[in-house]
């Protein structure tokens, strides 16, 4: 299956899920509702025990949600009067919805870092259950804040999971990107490697053959060792929203929209 900006391949007991946006390799709408499609379709073939996400657009995994897309909808948002409270929580979107399928699958998902991963691309890399980083000047993370908004896909309540609270603070309350060996250093990924999607192929056609059961069963236990909340998920969609509508995204978002900043610059 192929999409134009995701494809599906399938080899044996392994899939692979490839992103490959035209346009610099941006997370958008289309992006979204292929990457459903895809997970659905692993999802719906028995024979795959194992899947591995990486980058086709060279020197990317995804970058990160498009602001072209994003600053027009702030705009709507906050010319309609919007305001966002847990009274009314935000419902999950297509991408929270496909990288819940992802943890809560019995199924292993490898994301395998060849090219930066920032913002909505770096939540899906930290949604799956393993990261391999490829070597090159990629950079990682989830810059949010320099927009005014904050990271809107599960970042702040995977990042935690995987790094700690301090680390995950300093990185979202600063903005800064991570290199790949950083990655390695701070447990985010588990080795740096010259193909990052060739050792994640050999990784997962490995787990791939082990007792299947067990293996569904030792991702289910170790995943609800370090579950985060789905309240928590909640109020993030919620918070994310509620900083869309502000004067601050407006403007970020918009200068960022028409290439006057980058997404990793400070305000």
């Amino acid at each position: 299956m192929s999409s134009g900006t995701v494809s599906v391949k399938m080899d044996g007991a392994v899939a692979q899920i490839v992103f490959a946006n035209p346009d610099e390799g941006f997370m958008d709408r289309a992006m979204e509702e292929a990457f459903l499609a895809a997970i659905g379709e692993v999802e719906a073939t028995p024979a795959i025990r194992a899947c591995v996400l990486s980058g086709g657009t060279p020197g990317v995994f995804i970058r990160h949600y498009d602001l072209k897309v994003l600053a027009p909808q702030a705009a709507s948002m906050a010319a309609r009067g919007m305001t966002f409270t847990m009274d009314r929580p935000v419902r999950e979107g297509t991408i929270h919805q496909t990288l819940r399928q992802m943890e809560e699958s019995q199924k292993i998902y490898i994301a395998a870092l060849n090219g930066t991963a920032m913002g909505g691309g770096f939540e899906t890399a930290i949604a799956c259950d393993l990261r391999i980083v490829e070597e090159g000047a990629y950079e990682f993370g989830l810059p949010e804040i320099n927009l005014g908004i904050l990271p809107g896909a599960g970042g702040t309540q995977r990042l935690p999971q995987l790094v700690g609270l301090s680390r995950a603070l300093r990185m979202t309350l600063t903005g800064d990107t991570l290199g790949p060996d950083d990655m390695v250093g701070t447990g985010l990924a588990i080795s740096c490697v010259p193909d990052a999607r060739a050792e994640a192929l050999v990784l997962a056609h490995r787990m791939a053959a082990k007792p299947a059961r067990a293996a569904a069963h030792i991702k289910r236990l170790i995943r609800l060792a370090n579950a985060g909340s789905q309240d928590g998920h909640a109020l993030e969609r919620t918070l994310f929203c509620d900083l869309m509508v502000q004067q601050d995204a407006a403007r970020l978002l918009a200068q960022g929209a028409d290439g006057s900043r980058r997404i990793t610059d400070d305000p």
